[in-house]
This record gives C-alpha cells, sequence and structure tokens, in this order.
C-alpha cells in the first residue's frame, strides 16, 4: 500500500513504507550508507552519526547500523549525500532506476536497498517487491534445506534400522549362547551338587569307620590292660613257686627242681611276649626312690616353706616376667589410681608409661598397658614409649572387657600376667589362664627402679 503525501508527478519522495524495512534490504542499505559514510566529512554527518567516524567500515556496520538507518530514513539531506555517493559507485544500477527500468538480471535486494535511498518513483513498489522475493527466495531455500534434512533423516532412518536389525540378530544370537551356557552352567552345578552330596556321604562314612576304629582301639587297650593283670598275677604265682621251689632245692627234692625250672621257663617265655606286646620303655626309677625321706644336704619341707616369697612380693612379678615369651596386661587407671590417684590423668599416664617403659626394657618381656576411653573428652595425642603398647578402650567397652578380649587372644600356655587390684577382673583372667598380680606388687617392683 502506498500513500502520497505530496510532490509532483515522477517524484517519489513523498511515498512512504507502511510495513517494516524486510531484513535483507535492510542489511543492504546499512551496507551502502556504510561504504558511503567514509568518504563524508564529519561536517556532513549528522550529529549521532559523528561518533563513529573513525570505525573501520565492517566495526561501523556493526555498532552503528540502527544509528545509520534511522539517519537515513529522518534526514533527507543526509539520504541525498548517501544517494550521490552511491551514483558514484553504481552509474548503471542507479540510472536504470532514474529511468524507471531497473536491470533484470541484477539482485532484487541490491535493486531495492539503492531504490530506498534514491528513492526513485515507485520504489515502494520496488522495496515491497523485493521483499516478497526475497520471502519467496527464503522460503524456497528453506525448503530445500527441509527437503535435504527430510531426505538425510530418511537416509538416517534406514541405517538406523539396518542397525537394529543387525543388533537385534546379535543380541539374539548372544541370548541363544547364553541361553546355552546357562543351560550348560545348570548341568554342572548339578553334577557338582551330586559331587558334594556323594563326598558329604563318604566323609560321614570316614567318620564312622574312624569311631570304629576308636571303639576298636579302645578295646584292644581295654583287653591289653586285661592281659597285663593276669601276667602280674601270674607272675605273682610264678614268684610264689620259684620260692616254694628254692625251699624244695634247700631240702634236696630234684622232682621239685625240675617243676621248678619248666615253671620258671615257661614264665620267663610269657614275659618276653609281654615286653614284646606293651612295648614298656627302660626303667630309670628304682623303688628305694619312691619312699619318703630326707636324704643329706636336701631341705625339708618346712626349709622349702620358710624360703617361700610372699604374695606382694615384687620379686615374684620378676620371676613371671623371666618367664619365656612373657606378656604384661597393666590396668592403667586401676594402678596410677592405687599409687598417686592425686595426680592429673595425664600426668599419672606419663608417670606409669615412663616406669613401665623402664620394666621393659629391664625384663624383655611383652607390655601392654590399657586405660579406660570412656573418661576422655577428646583423642589423646601421647607417643608411646619405647616398648610399651598404649591401648584406650572404645566408646562403649570398658578397659575391664578390653583386657580380657587380650588375654582370651593370647594362645594357651604362654605366660600373661595381669596388673590390677579389680577383684572381677582378677577372677576373669584367671578363668582364662592368665596370672593375676596386685596393682601393689607392680608398684613396688617400678619404684625400685
Amino acid at each position: 500500500m502506498v500513500e502520497t503525501t505530496g510532490g509532483g508527478p515522477g517524484d517519489g519522495a513523498a511515498e512512504v513504507l507502511d510495513r517494516p524495512l524486510p531484513d535483507g534490504v535492510r542489511r543492504r542499505v546499512v551496507q551502502i550508507v556504510s561504504d558511503g559514510f567514509g568518504s563524508l566529512t564529519v561536517g556532513e554527518l549528522p550529529a549521532q552519526l559523528r561518533q563513529y567516524a573513525r570505525f573501520a567500515p565492517n566495526r561501523r556496520a556493526k555498532f552503528a547500523g540502527n544509528a545509520m538507518a534511522a539517519a537515513l530514513e529522518t534526514d533527507p539531506l543526509f539520504r541525498q549525500r548517501i544517494g550521490e555517493k552511491l551514483r558514484e559507485a553504481q552509474p548503471e544500477l542507479t540510472g536504470a532506476l532514474d529511468s524507471g527500468s531497473p536491470p533484470p538480471a541484477a539482485d532484487p535486494l541490491d535493486v531495492a536497498a539503492a531504490a530506498y535511498v534514491l528513492r526513485p518513483l515507485d520504489w515502494v513498489k520496488l522495496v515491497t517487491a523485493a521483499g516478497e522475493e526475497a520471502q519467496r527466495a527464503d522460503a524456497e531455500r528453506a525448503d530445500e534445506e527441509n527437503r535435504a534434512e527430510l531426505e538425510r533423516l530418511r537416509a538416517e532412518l534406514a541405517r538406523a534400522r539396518d542397525h537394529t536389525r543387525t543388533e537385534t540378530e546379535r543380541l539374539r544370537t548372544e541370548l541363544e549362547s547364553a541361553k546355552k551356557e546357562a543351560e550348560s552352567l545348570h548341568r554342572k552345578l548339578r553334577a557338582a551338587l551330586s559331587d558334594v552330596k556323594r563326598g558329604e556321604a563318604a566323609l560321614r562314612k570316614a567318620h564312622g569307620e574312624i569311631e570304629a576304629v576308636r571303639t576298636e582301639g579302645q578295646a584292644q587297650v581295654s583287653a591289653a590292660e586285661s592281659e597285663t593283670r593276669r601276667l602280674k598275677a601270674r607272675l605273682g604265682e610264678t614268684e610264689a613257686a620259684l620260692e616254694a621251689a628254692r625251699r624244695a632245692a634247700r631240702e634236696g627234692r630234684s622232682v621239685e627242681d625240675m617243676r621248678v625250672r619248666l615253671l620258671l621257663d615257661t614264665l620267663l617265655d610269657a614275659t618276653q611276649g609281654l615286653r614284646r606286646e606293651l612295648a614298656l620303655p627302660p626303667v630309670s626309677v628304682r623303688p628305694a626312690e619312691t619312699v619318703d625321706a630326707v636324704e643329706p644336704g636336701r631341705m625339708s619341707p618346712k626349709d622349702i616353706a620358710a624360703r617361700a616369697l610372699s604374695e606382694n612380693d615384687p620379686q615374684v612379678l620378676d620371676q613371671l616376667l623371666a618367664l619365656p615369651q612373657a606378656h604384661l596386661v597393666v590396668d592403667g587407671y586401676n594402678v596410677t589410681k592405687t599409687g598417686y590417684p592425686q595426680m592429673p590423668l595425664e600426668k599419672q599416664r606419663l608417670r606409669l608409661l615412663g616406669q613401665l617403659s623402664q620394666l621393659a626394657a629391664q625384663s624383655g618381656a611383652e607390655v601392654t598397658c590399657v586405660f579406660d576411653g570412656a573418661e576422655l573428652a577428646a583423642p589423646v595425642l601421647l607417643a608411646p614409649p619405647r616398648g610399651v603398647r598404649v591401648l584406650f578402650s572404645k566408646p562403649g567397652v570398658t578397659a575391664d572387657e578390653l583386657i580380657r578380649q587380650l588375654v582370651r587372644a593370647e594362645p594357651p600356655g604362654r605366660p600373661v600376667i595381669v596388673a590390677s587390684t579389680d577383684r572381677e577382673v582378677a577372677d576373669g583372667v584367671a578363668r582364662a589362664g592368665a596370672r593375676p598380680v596386685a596393682s601393689a606388687m607392680l608398684l613396688k617392683r617400678l619404684s625400685r627402679g
């Protein structure tokens, strides 16, 4: 739609564009203004464009595009100057527009942009036609792009279908292989279960045979004991007969000598058979050594009792620590509160650990000191002294329980000494095989240095 506000025939200055300038035409217009901008003086430029006078053409088009388009629309003198620069740059196109017949081979966007700047007669139609042509070109280009995208998507869909088909076949093959492998594993599992059952049956049979052998062995031992008793009885009878034979010999009875000799030969043969059967070790103790008496130079039981150490003598602890592989476990706070309860807990620990380090160095025994961790507000930053293992009980576990755990962890037969006056601790560790000693004994030994 074209509106005219005045002007003679053939003058397009009065025409007004009633719609926004198409984007393609606007970009060409800004480029025309930017090209002609550089050949104008600062005084010839509108006031709002003078700040861009020193910009390079590309930066000018980028940062001053809106300002140049607005100045071209509102400032007729500036538009006339840009039009003159355009006529100098493109005389053929501008001449054709002035004559009313734009070149058919020219780009519609260039024609519309030049018409927008020069404002010949019917320039609005040229700009509108260029916008429509640009829209058609954009639509055709979009249509081409859509068709190309559609073809690409179709090809991609075909490839995806082929890939899906191939992947499906591969997965089907893997599934079949997995099924076969699962069946094989099931067969192997059943065979293994059968082997286990047969093994259990064989184990039960072996246990039965062992029990039978044990019963038979016990029966044989009982029979051997019975035979031993019988032979001992016969030996007694033989000794009695031998004594009678000796008396008969003294009396000169030769017939009795023959009977005694025959009985003696029988006894010797029986004794040799018994010795081979019992396989008894050589005798190292003589009957006289079994009689209770005091030999010269030996101590009597009273002398031994007089030399015994008292229960709280520190030498008892030294003798215990001198045992091979001895392990001393100390109930820390029980000992310190017995010996020096007035000191702070930290100083109690340091004093006891220092003395235990000296004891470990002197005795060579393993030493572990246990403290109750329930009385600690925070973890203790403590460097254990040489030769002493320091342990604190965990939350919810008392030091007494930790000591019992340490005793139970030791192998049977190892000498373990626990220093504590707590009766419950002492009784518990004694039942577990450890030797309890009083805290006072340990304190006496530590004070000796």
